[in-house]
């Protein structure tokens, strides 16, 4: 497996390799910032290759207000908007190019698993040359993302075609929605395959109390969640409490308001944690197709801890939450959409809670990866 991500916190490459290791396989992970004496565990193996961190600020963080201002602070702005696409390309580049010779060294593999678009170039090469099965895992619809920086059309549209080319190489493709499933069959890629973010099965869930806490945003802090709605609904909610929780992206800058902040847990913890605050938000802004397609971890997180939602109304998301009646819907971007929908999950706890806690038995880990290991199965023959 390769993969440009921060492997101790990737909670869909831990799994997975997880289960391959359980049914059989061997793996080899190589990753980004893994930290010294980490283990997946047995019949696995991680390697860690650094990413330069260029552009990044070393003092990220959630400020009150809404940072420094003035002629030299804007021209600062205004470069790092210019630059930052092709910064984040060549730190990617930089990346592929430390790992190759770790790559090389390390195989022949029979087969190469590229964990998104930015391992997929180095993953077919070696594949290739080792006569090796490709595998591609495509987290996100990786050129429809909303990224920060000056907007890249063309790039956007050259990375659609050779993304395919090089996808088209791969014995079998998964993807975590059927939403994205269906964008990249319809770009020419034969096998796909849904194999969602959900999380194992909790042994014991408690049962629910007859009223929520608070709500709780459990993921990363950073632009594109769309918090800036979270925080002007919470100053309507207020005193019901609304609580963040997780990793801040380096130079995000958040006026908090009412919103209060409990530090970052492991991602068994969370399950307590959602469980004392009672909902859990899963949010995005309405601003590009990998959001409207996403199944984000934090959904099945909540399924996982049996508390219900109030999720972005994005097509995928409005699926899976009407289907198994987890919880409420708001419209991205407006406040008072979400503080309606807090509100409605209040008075219908009960039930949400008990679609959550139905949902479970489909909902979960088994099932996906069954069709995971189903698949490198079909590979070994």
């Amino acid at each position: 497996m390769i993969a440009q991500s921060p492997i101790a916190g990737d909670s869909r490459i831990l799994r997975e390799a997880t289960a391959l290791a359980a049914a059989g396989h061997t793996l080899h992970v190589i990753g980004r910032d893994v930290p010294d004496g980490f283990e997946i565990g047995p019949g696995i193996t991680v390697e860690s290759v650094s990413r330069s961190s260029g552009l990044r600020s070393g003092n990220g963080g959630l400020a009150v207000g809404h940072g420094r201002n003035g002629p030299k602070v804007l021209v600062q702005r205004f470069g790092r908007w210019l630059l930052l696409p092709e910064h984040r390309n060549r730190t990617e580049k930089h990346w592929r190019t430390a790992a190759t010779p770790r790559v090389a060294a390390a195989g022949p593999f029979d087969i190469v698993h590229a964990h998104d678009f930015n391992t997929l170039e180095l993953a077919a090469e070696y594949a290739a040359k080792w006569s090796a099965s490709l595998v591609y895992d495509s987290h996100e619809l990786w050129f429809d993302r909303a990224l920060p920086g000056r907007p890249t059309p063309l790039w956007r549209a050259r990375g659609r075609r050779y993304e395919a080319s090089l996808a088209s190489k791969a014995r079998v493709v998964f993807t975590v929605s059927d939403g994205i499933a269906e964008r990249l069959r319809s770009r020419g890629l034969a096998d796909v395959r849904v194999v969602r973010n959900t999380f194992p099965r909790a042994d014991d869930v408690p049962p629910a109390p007859d009223r929520p806490e608070g709500l709780l945003y459990a993921g990363r802090v950073g632009a594109g969640r769309d918090l800036p709605t979270v925080v002007e609904a919470a100053r309507q909610l207020a005193p019901f409490r609304t609580v963040l929780m997780g990793s801040v992206d380096p130079n995000y800058r958040l006026d908090l308001g009412p919103v209060e902040t409990v530090a970052e847990r492991s991602i068994d913890e969370v399950d307590d944690t959602l469980r004392e605050y009672g909902i859990s938000l899963v949010t995005l802004t309405n601003t590009c197709e990998n959001h409207r397609l996403a199944l984000p971890n934090k959904l099945f997180h909540a399924v996982r801890a049996g508390v219900p939602v109030v999720a972005a109304d994005l097509p995928e998301l409005r699926a899976v939450v009407t289907q198994y009646k987890l919880g409420g819907l708001y419209e991205p971007g407006n406040p008072n959409s979400l503080a309606t929908a807090v509100r409605t999950v209040i008075e219908n706890y009960s039930t949400y809670t008990d679609g959550v806690r139905s949902a479970a038995a489909e909902l979960n880990w088994a099932k996906d990866s069954a069709t995971l290991v189903a698949a490198y199965a079909d590979l070994s023959d």
